[in-house]
């Protein structure tokens, strides 16, 4: 991020309409996360089979599920789970894919060859595809699609985190650092790794959206989250017995997916735009 600030990116975010969308809405789950036990109307777990499949209406917001759950409760409280996992697997993914595309662009050579030709296998084979059969092999659990989502995620990390490796290692800078007896591993924490940490953030903004819909589709699949968890993927999946004479059902947490996915892609898209000399 040379030559900017975090807070001339601050006050760039706040001069575009389509990142300061997105950093509302963010803000917006983030709290609805927070205060998810204090805003909700019903305990999202609590059954009334007599109220069973209500429809949107003064008493329930966004109408009732197949056991008369409330689906505004289920949702306000899906969004905890849905922003916890996302951050889980960014947060593992990025650690992982940073520390092999930092190591392997600093060391190169056969060492670099060996890791990327890892990376490729895990590149070769589609993300939810991967995913789901690591979730399957490891059984349905929240745990398991952290693990799952996070293998087939830090890959893209590990790209662009030795293309920084590899273009830093060159400068005049690491040269001296080098010459003056200063270690590999302090090479890379105090010089290679600041570089390449903007691209990462970036990335990892970008890659928020994409998680979340991973995790829903696992969810929706039977691999992720289980019933009778508020999680979005499953509780779409739980709707599809009740179309279309319920379509509520299925129709709020798809909503909630939606706008999620929206708001990330929105501000990551914006902080590419700052980031990215290339686009100034």
């Amino acid at each position: 991020m040379r030559g900017l600030t975090w807070r001339d990116v601050w006050r760039q975010i706040i001069r575009n309409p389509l990142s300061i969308t997105g950093l509302v809405i963010i803000v917006t789950l983030v709290l609805v996360a927070i205060l998810a036990p204090y805003i909700a109307p019903h305990d999202p777990f609590a059954t009334d089979p007599i109220n069973k499949l209500a429809p949107p209406s003064s008493a329930h917001l966004m109408g009732t599920d197949g056991l008369g759950r409330d689906i505004l409760s289920r949702v306000l409280y899906g969004t905890r789970i849905s922003l916890w996992i996302a951050v889980l697997i960014l947060l593992t993914a990025g650690v992982v894919g940073t520390a092999v595309g930092i190591l392997a662009g600093y060391v190169g050579g056969f060492g670099d060859n060996l890791l990327m030709r890892i990376t490729d296998i895990f590149m070769a084979f589609p993300r939810l595809i991967l995913a789901m059969a690591i979730a399957a092999a490891l059984g349905p659990s929240l745990t398991n699609v952290v693990i799952a989502i996070s293998f087939s995620a830090w890959t893209v990390f590990a790209r662009l985190a030795r293309s920084r490796a590899i273009a830093v290692r060159e400068e005049d800078y690491v040269e001296a650092a080098r010459a003056v007896g200063a270690s590999g591993f302090r090479i890379i924490v105090r010089h290679i790794l600041p570089m390449a940490i903007s691209p990462v953030i970036i990335q990892g903004t970008i890659s928020m959206g994409g998680i979340i819909l991973t995790a829903a589709g696992l969810g929706f699949l039977g691999f992720g989250a289980q019933p009778p968890t508020p999680e979005w993927g499953v509780m779409v999946s739980e709707g599809r017995n009740f179309m279309p004479h319920g379509w509520w059902v299925s129709t709020f947490p798809g909503l909630a997916i939606m706008v999620t996915v929206l708001g990330f892609n929105l501000l990551g898209d914006g902080i590419r735009d700052i980031l990215d000399p290339r686009m100034r």
